[in-house]
């Protein structure tokens, strides 16, 4: 894993080497164990390198024996063996054992179509002398980051993170309104936009290419995920199918020549992994876990109890669930607004396996991939009763009513009869889009100034959700919320989460059950066979009996979170003031001050929980004071 950064002008003129070493030396927490650079004409490339496969040779950038070619690639991966025995019956000969070297004489052989035949995460850039031309690629679930720009005077920049961009001179800092908008909306700035108006992210499975004669950019899709319901077997031999493939999608995941280990929550997902771990390991697997003192957000017991199932060797910490001593720090990792306060833990957990391993595998994207969040089993039951209403009653009438019924803030959400009625006078993806929002279309429109609706002209972040749908390719209602879910909420938000944090630390983290073979197959699967009787995950819980105990695969998801409702009526309750009604929110046109302060006292009061509008606004206060 590591981080790199790039600059092209397109004049052909060479860009200033110490430009080029301050936007690589910026990200210096991607990879520390060295760096390097390359220069060809108007194409610069940076590295830094956190070492994994061949320690000794694979330094980058690196560049074919015939000086034709050359790469700087972020990532990892894991058919590299059995592509570097292909390349080798072509008659490539190799100088390395990296993985870095296959891609590199893969893009040699196969050109821009190599990119396809890759199996792991990555984000890299490949130079063609020969061709002319700048090839860059990033993976197809968007595990691995990539920021890019048009800029000024002929330049194109491009990195792993957004700092390195912004080091460049004719960087423009102008804010694109529209990511304000989708940012409380969503809690991220969805792909492919970023918060500045003129820097984007390549997409998942999406590939740039740069044609260094004319200027020309071409950006084009190479995978997507389709669900289909094609599978035709039983739902017995699909649950036997699916454990062989999670197996081997963890297995191949565990080649690395450093310390290797897992992240263990006590989750299905996490302790699915870790059982395929210790069932393709001769040795005991690490495994590492956080705890709270607080029962709410704890699930230590439950991974102590899988670590001592697989007799794993176990490193737990307990963390004071009132730790928030990271809050003033996070946007010196994120770049950008990111408002999900499970950071603070994830930045915990990370910090604790780097102490004894450089990999840890994680259990991120069965949610997505399983129908696992609780969300899907409320979708479903508002899209059953939908179907049994015409939408000509159902907006006016459940539109009337979701309007007057008082909301029930201490019921559990399938049964707030408010958010029930609203999500019933709207169509699935509205309604979806609504269930996810942090601050509802009714709140934005109260949270921005005058001036801000009148340049959002209107523009909602649900057009996002809308075109998503448009090309989801299929007519099912729960593989269309898990399409959307693949499309924002992963990459925006889970993977970004876990990059960063990892990242922050030097620590590479795998997520086999993200590998895109064992994604397209599953979306293959009839939806019935992911959520079952109000069961999330049902094909997959059924699939590990006998592999995890009953009570921690049937028992009710718990999230990885923090107390932010209680820190912000006490720990937190004047830092919040001072933020949320600082000068550079209440300067920067963008809100309505009187409904900022209405947030704050209602939560505070105790009459409503606004803990999760109140941490995004901190969050872009940070962002603010620090990079706007």
């Amino acid at each position: 894993m590591c981080g790199i950064a790039g600059i092209i002008n397109l004049a052909g003129i060479t860009p200033p080497k110490n430009l080029l070493t301050e936007m690589t030396n910026i990200i210096e927490h991607r990879g520390p164990d060295g760096s390097g650079d390359y220069f060809s004409g108007g194409v610069a490339f940076g590295h830094r390198r956190l070492s994994i496969i061949d320690l000794a040779g694979g330094h980058q950038p690196m560049i074919t024996s015939d000086d034709r070619v050359s790469i700087t690639y972020n990532g990892e991966i894991y058919n590299f063996p059995e592509l570097r025995e292909e390349l080798k019956s072509l008659g490539y000969q190799f100088r390395t054992s990296s993985d870095t070297e296959v891609i590199l004489q893969a893009y040699h052989a196969w050109g821009p179509k190599s990119v396809e035949r890759i199996r792991g995460m990555f984000a890299y850039a490949i130079h063609d002398k020969a061709k002319n031309e700048v090839f860059i690629a990033r993976d197809r679930l968007g595990i691995k980051p990539l920021f890019y720009a048009q800029l000024a005077d002929n330049n194109f920049v491009f990195g792993s993170e957004l700092k390195s961009l912004v080091l460049h001179p004719n960087f423009n800092k102008a804010i694109r309104k529209e990511s304000i908008e989708e940012y409380f909306a969503l809690g991220y700035v969805p792909e492919p936009h970023t918060i500045y108006k003129n820097v984007m992210k390549l997409e998942p499975g999406h590939t740039l290419l740069i044609n260094l004669n004319s200027g020309k950019i071409e950006n084009n899709q190479y995978w997507n995920v389709h669900f289909q319901d094609s599978y035709r077997g039983s739902f017995e031999d699909a649950a036997r199918e699916l454990d062989k493939r999670v197996e081997e999608a963890v297995r191949i995941r565990m080649r690395a020549d450093v310390p290797l280990g897992a992240f263990l929550s006590g989750g299905v997902d996490s302790g699915a992994v870790v059982a395929n771990m210790a069932r393709n390991s001769e040795d005991a697997v690490n495994t590492c876990s956080i705890g709270f003192d607080v029962k709410q957000f704890d699930e230590a017991d439950y991974a102590r109890k899988v670590a001592e199932q697989y007799q794993t060797n176990h490193q737990e910490k307990m963390v004071d669930p009132n730790d928030y001593s990271l809050v003033d720090g996070l946007m010196d990792y994120y770049d950008e607004p990111y408002a999900d306060s499970s950071a603070l833990p994830t930045f915990r957990v990370c910090e604790l396996a780097r102490k004894r391993v450089t990999v840890a595998l994680s259990g991120d994207g069965g949610d997505e991939n399983l129908a696992g969040y609780r969300r899907y089993k409320l979708h479903m039951f508002e899209e059953k009763m939908r179907g049994m209403f015409p939408v000509a009653i159902r907006k006016p009438v459940f539109g009337l009513l979701g309007s007057v019924y008082p909301k029930a803030d201490w019921a559990p959400r399938v049964f707030r009869a408010k958010t029930t009625f609203q999500g019933l006078a709207r169509t699935d993806v509205e309604s979806y889009f609504h269930g996810v929002s942090i601050f509802k279309p009714e709140m934005r429109h109260a949270l921005f100034s005058d001036a801000m609706k009148s340049d959002l002209q209107d523009y909602s972040a649900l057009e996002i959700f809308k075109k998503h749908a448009e090309d989801a390719e299929t007519d099912d209602p729960l593989s269309l919320i898990q399409y959307l879910d693949i499309k924002t909420y992963l990459p925006g938000d889970i993977l970004t989460k876990v990059d960063r944090a990892s990242m922050a630390y030097s620590l590479e983290v795998r997520v086999p059950l993200l590998d895109h073979e064992l994604v397209g197959w599953i979306a293959t699967l009839p939806s019935n066979f992911k959520l079952r009787g109000g069961e999330g995950k049902y094909i997959f819980k059924k699939s590990l009996e006998g592999q995890l105990p009953h009570d921690i695969l049937y028992r009710p998801k718990m999230g990885f979170g923090v107390p932010l409702g209680s820190w912000f009526r006490n720990e937190l309750k004047e830092k919040i003031k001072e933020t949320v009604l600082s000068e550079e929110m209440l300067d920067s046109g963008y809100f309505d001050p009187s409904y900022l302060e209405r947030l704050i006292k209602d939560h505070q009061s105790g009459r409503r929980d606004y803990s999760a509008p109140l941490w995004a606004l901190m969050m872009f206060y940070q962002f603010l004071s620090r990079h706007a």
